[in-house]
């Protein structure tokens, strides 16, 4: 049957709470089926007996009734879309169908009734296609019982009615989960692109974060020696013309050197990130743990620590500005995400210090506690009005991005005036 072949590729949707039509435009084989069935019951009825005619009141009942189903059945092929006309094609073409089916038992004209039940079982909800069915099921026992039609005949076609119905049922049951399943993959492929997409701008702004951090440390250092040059080359006494130029030029190959590990810096970071790899992180480290080793007096317990006291030293050695520098508890290994936000924390907290309170002392505190890692940094806050030239220098995206890169990690960080000193304290559960 049409409808049958029409159900394998349909889809489902709802509206108003109530099933679309099932194949609303269908492909024109399927179309042609169902064309094809009404033309077969048009044709082979009129050739059964009892035959259709004017001339009795069977023969008159055949011809209204198979009239009526064909107009009913034009008008369930053309409703589309159109729910109210497809149910009332239907309740006609189950009245007339089930009716010519028991005026003419031995004719195809049966075909209407299993073709209506079962396109009711797909298309309409359980109680409208329960009520399309008993009306088909109602109609042939009337006409066949008024008729005289076979005990095995009204009681077989009904059961092949119901049967149909079933059969309708069961596969509105398996499209509906199907059309389900479907929303169920579309809903994860959408949450798969957002995940994407979100896990994309956080990538970003690590990035971000990695660039500003390498960059604003290196470049404020920079900028702080080449003041640093320009003010001593600018008003040179004749006198001591040659130590003040040496002093210049001191200043002038600390920046250039910091200029250099900046960009070494982040051609690595950069690698790193984008190539998803470990090797840039491990060059990184291998340098900056040979460079500890040549600075220091001693080895470290730990990277980190060494790290930052070579900062302290290069904080020291820009600016001429005393820093103190302070580890507390017992040295220990943490996690490379861990010292990485430690590391930059400390970096940023410097750089701003250099920046909004130049020449003012800067306490800066490592401290290993049982169940965390705390770094702190406590600079004297410039008077009013004497604020550093790179106090308005950059973005102002380092405190967000060291709160960020905290939250990663797993911790916390404040950063505030307190009693007329800037504090930037950062927790780290480890």
């Amino acid at each position: 049957m049409g409808d049958v072949l029409t159900l394998i590729t349909a889809r489902w949707e709802t509206a108003r709470g109530r099933p679309a039509s099932i194949g609303a435009n269908p492909p024109p084989a399927i179309a042609a089926v169902r064309v094809l069935v009404l033309v077969m019951v048009l044709v082979t009825v009129p050739l059964a007996e009892p035959r259709p005619g004017l001339a009795g009141p069977h023969g008159l009942a055949i011809t209204v009734a198979l009239v009526v189903t064909a107009a009913a059945w034009l008008a369930w092929l053309r409703s589309g879309c159109r729910y109210a006309l497809m149910v009332t094609s239907l309740a006609v073409m189950a009245a007339a169908g089930g009716a010519l089916g028991g005026l003419s038992p031995f004719s195809p004209a049966v075909a209407i009734g299993c073709v209506v039940t079962s396109s009711a079982g797909v298309r309409l909800s359980t109680k409208a296609s329960l009520a399309i069915t008993a009306e088909t099921v109602a109609a042939f026992l009337i006409a066949g019982m008024a008729t005289g039609a076979p005990s095995g005949v009204l009681a077989g076609y009904p059961a092949a009615f119901i049967g149909m119905w079933a059969f309708g049922l069961t596969r509105r049951a398996y499209l509906l989960r199907a059309e389900e399943a479907e929303a169920a993959l579309e809903q994860a492929r959408r949450a798969h692109a957002a995940e994407n997409q979100a896990a994309a701008l956080a990538e970003r702004a690590r990035i971000a974060r990695e660039i500003h951090d390498v960059l604003a440390h290196s470049l404020a250092a920079v900028s702080v020696n080449l003041q640093a040059a320009e003010g001593l080359l600018g008003s040179l006494p004749a006198d001591s013309r040659a130590s003040e130029v040496a002093k210049a030029m001191e200043c002038i190959e600390r920046a250039v050197a910091f200029t250099r590990d900046g960009m070494t810096e982040t051609r690595r970071a950069i690698l790193a990130l984008r190539e998803g790899s470990d090797d840039g992180d491990a060059a990184a480290a291998a340098s900056t743990a040979a460079s500890t080793a040549a600075s220091t007096a001693g080895p470290e317990p730990t990277r980190l620590v060494g790290e930052l006291r070579k900062l302290s030293q290069e904080y020291r050695a820009d600016g001429d500005a005393p820093i103190d520098f302070d580890v507390t508890g017992t040295p220990r290994l943490v996690g490379a995400e861990a010292a990485l936000t430690a590391y930059r924390t400390a970096q940023e907290s410097l750089t701003n210090a250099r920046k909004h309170a130049p020449g003012q002392p800067v306490a800066l505190g490592l401290t290993f506690a049982p169940a965390e890692l705390r770094v702190l940094v406590v600079n004297a806050l410039p008077a009013v009005g004497q604020a550093g030239p790179l106090a308005h220098a950059g973005a102002g995206y380092g405190l967000t991005g060291l709160r960020e890169r905290a939250a990663l990690a797993g911790g916390t960080l404040t950063a505030g005036p307190d009693s007329g000193q800037w504090r930037v304290c950062l927790r780290i559960p480890v």
